[in-house]
C-alpha cells in the first residue's frame, strides 16, 4: 500500500492521551501525520492478517503437497 497517495483529507475527532500530545508537540511532531501513519500501518497489518487467515487452508494444502512430492523443479535448483 502506498502511504503517499494523494487523497482528500477528512477532519475527524480523536481521543489521544494529553501527555502524549504535549510531548509530540514539544518534539515538533505533526500529530495528524503521525496518527495517519499509525492508522495506515494498522490497516495494512489487519489486511495482511485477514489475507493470511483467508488463505490458511491453501497454505496448509500446499505445504502438505510439498511434503509428499517435494518442490517442483527441485532437480533444476543450483543451491
Amino acid at each position: 500500500m502506498n502511504t503517499h497517495v494523494r487523497s482528500p483529507r477528512q477532519a475527524t475527532n480523536l481521543s489521544i492521551r494529553a501527555d502524549l500530545i504535549d510531548e509530540a508537540k514539544a518534539l515538533d511532531i505533526n500529530v495528524s501525520r503521525a496518527a495517519e501513519a499509525g492508522i495506515a500501518d494498522a490497516v495494512r497489518a489487519e489486511k495482511e492478517r485477514r489475507w493470511k487467515n483467508e488463505n490458511a487452508q491453501a497454505f496448509r494444502e500446499w505445504n502438505q503437497w510439498v511434503e509428499e512430492n517435494g518442490l517442483p523443479f527441485a532437480e533444476y535448483r543450483q543451491f
